[in-house]
């Protein structure tokens, strides 16, 4: 079963949990789950991650003498990769994306050259025992080239075995990667080799922690059926995995195995500052036949552009983009990204199909929107009497007070549970939306007014020191966003009830810290994110203000509410009649619980 990352940085996870506990108070309650980062000592947090490797051996003999003059490095190139291999383990010692650049803290732009691997972040290898049972690996020796087109034969001689891997550049962003041996039962016995590949990736976007927070494994197992993510570590002793993945926030690291990885298991570990982010390594064994490894892999340096991630079919690659798990992603792929596309389509600057998505968005859920609002306005209708019943059982059992507020609304032919509907159904397009704005490619450093790059926050407000929750900048679309709430939250709670029962706390003091607490969690999400629910919100109080005035008629209203009673109330549905039972089991226990007492 596919899940999803939650996408959630420290701060947001705060303040993020505070706004859910402020919704459950009156509705739900939701719980994130993140990760605590791993503790790192300062001094490796603050240089370059050197990957470790196996320590040659005297078990073997490696014939080919270590010398800076025997390490050679080619390059193969197309247009979309240019990709480096080292003489050094034979491995990619850069992998650079022709077509994307990586962000410059300097210039606060997009325009350095974007390398997925440089500067030694990667090495992987395979490693084997000997008949003695010491270790050597392919880290270790030197490989000499060949060059002929697109493709380089590394060979490399282990006390007469050959070992070669042969790369070829494919189309697209894939290179092919064909492991031979010869000779190497001569020198093994186990029937199994050790692939290590251990990867720090290095940051390409604006706001550190939530790129840091989007790096993470992905893999694909049962014959590419299924697929999962990892955030922490994993094992996976019985699954053979048919392609490993370190993906960033907008790109991607996949190694594919035409045989699979078996008893596979994956570490990561945060790093607190400086020019890379996580350190991954992950460990799998590949299965020897006749004690000779001659089996193809696949290497994948690519954009998490869904298009082209669907394009490579039945390899489940589109998996590894975080749109969300379940009806979310499905909400995502087949509306939010379909709209965004078709409204790019004619041209539009990004921030402005935001503001349309946004208007399309409304116009789907505006029959729900009026629901909401015609039983707001006969909610407000029978408020006199709901006051009323209040004073006349306050001191008595609080049962009886909630079944007599049941009553008004059965006899007025309101449906509490009605007003439950829009929020519930807005919940899957927050999360949607909440996954779709930090994740899509497409949005990535378009600009919009003051915003460099809609997936980052803005941060045209500069503090000279670090806030907690907050951090350096302030979001001026987060501050416009959390105004708008406040403003809808003030219009919207007039006709809540006050607090019926001693002790419980008033639940409009408690919409109106919800807008406060949302702040400090746009503050540090995408900017498109922020722009769309100020829109949204926006366009919620044009809407109160349409139907109050010209849409809907509080007379009409209350005639329509007095012709119900003269009807006779409704029948119970099913949420009412649960309702009146528990209560009345409620009371039942209640009077066996005096009765007791009594006889004590």
């Amino acid at each position: 079963m596919m899940q999803q990352n939650n996408g959630l940085d420290r701060n947001q996870l705060i303040s993020f949990f505070i706004f859910s506990a402020v919704l459950m108070a009156f509705m739900f309650y939701f719980q994130n789950k993140q990760t605590d980062e791993a503790k790192k000592s300062p001094q490796d947090s603050k240089t370059e991650q050197k990957v470790t490797t196996a320590k040659p051996t005297n078990a073997v003999n490696i014939t080919t003498p270590v010398n800076a003059a025997a390490i050679k490095n080619v390059t193969l190139k197309n247009e979309l990769l240019t990709v480096e291999f080292s003489a050094l383990g034979g491995q990619i010692s850069s992998a650079k994306l022709n077509q994307y650049f990586a962000y410059d803290k300097k210039t606060d732009e997009h325009d350095l050259p974007l390398y997925l691997i440089n500067k030694n972040n990667s090495s992987y290898g395979f490693q084997f025992k000997d008949k003695t049972g010491k270790v050597f690996s392919t880290k270790d020796l030197i490989f000499s080239p060949s060059v002929a087109g697109n493709s380089v034969t590394m060979t490399a001689q282990v006390s007469g075995a050959t070992i070669q891997f042969v790369y070829t550049l494919l189309d697209q962003y894939a290179i092919d990667f064909n492991v031979k041996t010869q000779g190497l039962s001569n020198l093994v016995t186990d029937d199994k080799a050790e692939f290590n590949w251990n990867y720090s990736v290095r940051g390409m976007e604006k706001g550190r922690s939530q790129e840091q927070t989007h790096s993470e494994f992905n893999y694909a197992f049962n014959n590419y059926k299924d697929a999962d993510y990892d955030t922490n570590g994993f094992e996976e002793p019985k699954e053979t995995l048919n392609w490993i993945g370190v993906k960033q926030q907008f790109f991607t690291s996949v190694i594919e195995t035409s045989n699979g990885f078996i008893n596979s298991k994956g570490t990561q570990e945060s790093i607190k500052e400086g020019e890379l982010l996580k350190k991954f390594n992950f460990d799998g064994q590949i299965k020897l036949a006749g004690n000779e490894l001659n089996q193809n892999f696949k290497w994948y340096f690519m954009p998490l552009d869904l298009p082209l991630l669907k394009s490579f079919e039945g390899k489940e690659f589109d998996t590894i983009l975080p749109l969300g798990w379940s009806f979310i992603g499905t909400l995502n792929r087949w509306f939010f990204v379909p709209v965004y596309n078709w409204l790019t389509d004619w041209g539009i600057a990004a921030g402005w199909v935001i503001f349309l998505m946004t208007i399309v968005t409304k116009l789907v859920l505006s029959p729900v929107m009026y629901k909401q609002h015609k039983l707001s306005a006969m909610m407000k209708v029978v408020k006199p009497e709901i006051e009323e019943a209040n004073e006349k059982f306050k001191n008595a059992d609080p049962l009886k007070k909630q079944q007599a507020t049941m009553e008004i609304y059965r006899k007025a032919g309101i449906n509490q549970m009605a007003g439950c509907l829009p929020a519930l159904v807005q919940i899957p397009i927050f999360y949607a939306l909440f996954r779709f704005f930090p994740n899509m490619i497409d949005l990535r450093g378009k600009s919009f007014w003051f915003v460099n790059d809609l997936t980052a926050y803005d941060d045209l407000i500069k503090l000279p020191f670090n806030i907690p929750l907050i951090g350096e900048h302030i979001s001026i679309f987060a501050i416009a966003c959390t105004v708008v709430i406040l403003i809808y939250t003030i219009m919207t709670s007039g006709n809540m009830q006050q607090q019926q029962q001693p002790g419980m706390p008033d639940m409009r003091i408690m919409m109106y810290i919800f807008p406060v607490t949302f702040f400090f969690f746009l503050n540090t999400s995408s900017s498109g994110l922020s722009w769309y629910y100020f829109v949204s919100n926006a366009l919620n109080i044009f809407i109160i203000l349409a139907i109050k005035h010209w849409i809907l008629d509080e007379k009409k209203i209350h005639a329509m509410i007095q012709e119900n009673k003269a009807k006779g109330p409704k029948p119970e549905g099913k949420f009412q009649k649960r309702m009146r039972e528990m209560m009345e089991k409620a009371q039942e226990q209640q009077k066996m619980q005096e009765a007791q007492k009594r006889k004590k």
